[in-house]
């Protein structure tokens, strides 16, 4: 029914955008999940979360290791919305102006949660930073967004955003390791009990961080722990993880003067928990990477494995599976024979990049993920996160799939998760993203990061590399795919990538990526309030700068589909669909010497665009007329007596 005037458009059919998407990387979500099943709330949480609630922003402040980042990410969680994505916002990281300041009107999209974390900034850029905040408080309140700051300790604010300022304190560090321990699954009626080795860990102030750290020990303890051994066992080798084996190992480093001994030894600190066919063979892997001379001695007269594993304090159990004898070992024989062995580093890279193919089925893929990881870590702690980064690229180089591949996105993830050294992976993945040349498999591997890893926390970063790896695309690296896939997780993303394409040369490998970035559906989808991306003024000199170059740098048949998408998306959005049309003859008026061609072709697709309507040709036959008028209007003319002659 309708009374009244105006026109009235009636719909049939499902829109072919969904607002409902799903979340872009799926397991981020569990992520957040398990930090919120394990946080215990500081002191002074119910304040900063009805201050996040009542006005959009919130001001964490609190001394170090009290927890303040994962409470920020728990509170942003709790206001998870349909649109708008997570976010942690990196003004410190310009990559050539492609980085939004805070002031900036498109840092913020709508339902957007954003995490500034600034704790540990100088006071000259904290003092920075601070001046951008009330426009960007600002933005975020339009949006309908939310913003966590976590302020540097001791750092001044304005009075005007002393309101927004929460400070907490410190929970209880017992408190914190039994939620750990019980979300570990280790028994109640064990850590409820008292033990004096958790008592001696827990007078010290320690960050949380070392808390989650201990508890985590002990759980591994518990797994490993022999039959009879009780809560206290396993705290006490938690304890002794801790502590400093330099001497210990370097002791028995010393003593293992033999070259199948050491690449036992080390074979079992890069592959702990293995079954020991694996340790064997991986051990002679790493004999005949490192030149070592083959064994004389007959085959029957040479040490068995048991007696070898015992030479350097290892062990299998009935599982077959290869430990040493004290909790968290490995790591400290990783950590000297990375400092103190630095010839042999170069060889461990090659050996675990073989090492990873070894055909055993008790060869997983949770154990090669492991030693890749175990490797990364060293690379890691001695500050070597680009070198790390050229490893991988050495592995994945010729592939595009398979175990090179895998380890490749492993070692990446591990530099990218990082809390240190994740910025500089970041930097060294946009320089080869930008580069004219890649090799497939690394294209191939450097997309999974970005979608997978980067586009997590840092979508703008993500959308950024995706887009010169599509620019460039290879013909199985999906990164066009995988852009599109990210832009439709929010609409500020879209607008983003719009205007860098319409500020773009616009070649013919921009309009590659342009064409299925600007599908309609989302165009003139509402999203705000009733508003829609094509209605803005913005997005739409970017669609016309962009189509306009289309028309004239592109075969038709290039262009053809996606402009039949926008017709028939035209025909059943009412407004936005005449909004839809009047950009496309608005990109065809822009072609200057060419304007008379480029309005042919347009009424040609619509014409051809008949054909193919969901609807059928009738209601479609009304866009084209729809259309043709708004030729005639461009042209300064009255509407023709014959239809354009298409090209």
């Amino acid at each position: 029914m309708h009374s009244g005037t105006g026109n009235m458009y009636v719909h049939f059919g499902s829109q072919p955008h969904s607002r409902n998407k799903p979340s872009f990387r799926p397991f981020a979500e569990d992520q957040l999940r398990w930090l919120r099943r394990i946080l215990v709330a500081p002191v002074g949480m119910a304040k900063a979360r009805a201050e996040l609630s009542g006005s959009g922003t919130l001001i964490l402040d609190g001394e170090p290791g009290s927890g303040r980042t994962s409470m920020a990410r728990v509170l942003l969680r709790e206001h998870h919305q349909d649109v708008g994505v997570y976010r942690e916002l990196l003004p410190e990281e310009p990559e050539e102006g492609d980085d939004l300041a805070l002031t900036h009107p498109q840092l913020v999209g709508t339902g957007d949660r954003l995490l500034l974390d600034v704790s540990a900034v100088a006071p000259a850029q904290w003092d920075a930073i601070r001046a951008g905040l009330p426009a960007l408080r600002s933005a975020v309140h339009e949006k309908h967004a939310r913003l966590v700051v976590v302020m540097p300790r001791g750092g001044s604010l304005d009075p005007a955003l002393q309101r927004c300022r929460v400070e907490i304190q410190r929970p209880c560090r017992a408190q914190v390791l039994r939620r750990h321990l019980r979300m570990h699954g280790v028994p109640a009626e064990q850590y409820l009990r008292p033990d004096p080795t958790v008592g001696d860990f827990l007078v010290e102030e320690r960050p949380l961080r070392e808390v989650a750290e201990f508890a985590d020990l002990v759980r591994r303890a518990c797994e490993v722990a022999a039959p009879g051994e009780k809560f206290g066992h396993w705290c006490e080798a938690a304890r002794k993880a801790r502590t400093d084996r330099r001497d210990e190992v370097a002791a028995l480093v010393a003593k293992s003067r033999e070259s199948s001994q050491r690449a036992l030894l080390i074979a079992v600190a890069m592959l702990q928990g293995a079954h020991a066919d694996v340790i064997h063979r991986s051990a002679q892997l790493l004999l005949e990477i490192a030149g070592s001379p083959p064994d004389e001695v007959p085959l029957l007269q040479r040490k068995d494995l048991a007696q070898r594993l015992a030479e350097v304090s290892a062990g299998s159990g009935r599982d077959s599976r290869v430990r040493f004898a004290e909790l968290d070992y490995d790591s400290a024989v990783r950590t000297h024979v990375w400092d103190h062995m630095p010839d042999l580093r170069e060889h461990l890279g090659v050996w675990t990049a073989r090492s990873v193919h070894l055909n055993d089925p008790h060869m997983t893929r949770e154990l090669r993920d492991s030693l890749v990881a175990r490797l990364a870590g060293e690379y890691l702690r001695t500050g070597r996160p680009e070198q790390l980064a050229e490893l991988a690229a050495k592995w994945c180089s010729a592939t595009v799939s398979g175990a090179d591949a895998e380890a490749a996105v492993q070692a990446l993830t591990c530099g990218l998760d990082h809390p240190v050294h994740a910025r500089r992976l970041r930097q060294w993945i946009y320089l080869r993203c930008r580069g004219q040349r890649l090799e497939e498999g690394l294209a191939h591997v450097l997309v999974r990061v970005c979608a997978d890893v980067i586009a997590d926390g840092h979508p703008d970063q993500a959308m950024l590399r995706l887009y010169y790896l599509a620019r460039a695309e290879h013909r199985t690296s999906g990164a066009l795919q995988s852009l599109c896939s990210l832009v439709e997780t929010s609409h500020r993303l879209r607008r983003r990538l719009l205007d860098r394409l319409a500020r773009s040369d616009r070649t013919a490998a921009d309009l590659g990526v342009f064409l299925p970035v600007s599908v309609p559906a989302p165009l003139t989808d509402p999203y705000d309030n009733g508003r829609s991306l094509v209605e803005e003024k913005s997005v739409q000199h970017s669609l016309t700068a962009c189509w306009s170059a289309v028309l004239l740098g592109l075969p038709r048949p290039a262009w053809q589909p996606y402009a039949e998408n926008w017709m028939h998306t035209a025909a059943v959005t009412g407004r936005r669909g005449e909004l839809l049309l009047a950009l496309l003859v608005s990109a065809a008026d822009r072609c200057e010497a060419r304007r008379g061609a480029a309005f042919a072709a347009l009424y040609a697709s619509a014409r051809d665009a008949e054909q193919t309507a969901p609807g059928g040709p009738a209601g479609a036959a009304l866009v084209t007329d729809l259309l043709l008028g708004q030729i005639s209007s461009a042209q300064n003319r009255a509407r023709p007596a014959t239809p354009l002659r298409a090209v």
